[in-house]
């Protein structure tokens, strides 16, 4: 499929038809490259992006846990703390 909708009269004087036509497919293969070129830089950009989240993910995670361990063990010392004060009311 031809992207080149028009070659301006003079430039298709100097050139002829087949240096026309040949023209139009040479500019037409590069375009194609190009977005052949565009899409695979993008890929590779997409790609690297999610692999950097990825791994910030994973740090993030692994940090979450640690914290969730953390305050679970404070939250069963306070519980700790809690029930012996109340068996020490009690035993008095």
């Amino acid at each position: 499929m031809a992207i080149i909708l028009h070659v301006p009269e003079a430039l298709r004087a100097k050139l002829g038809e087949d240096g026309t036509r040949e023209l139009v497919a040479l500019l037409d293969q590069a375009v194609r490259g190009l977005r052949e070129n565009i899409s695979e830089t993008a890929a590779e950009r997409l790609e690297r992006r999610l692999t950097e989240t990825k791994a910030e993910l994973k740090t993030d995670m692994a940090n979450l846990k640690a914290d969730l361990i953390k305050w679970m063990f404070v939250f069963w010392l306070g519980q700790i703390a809690g029930v012996f004060g109340l068996l020490k009311l009690v035993v008095r």
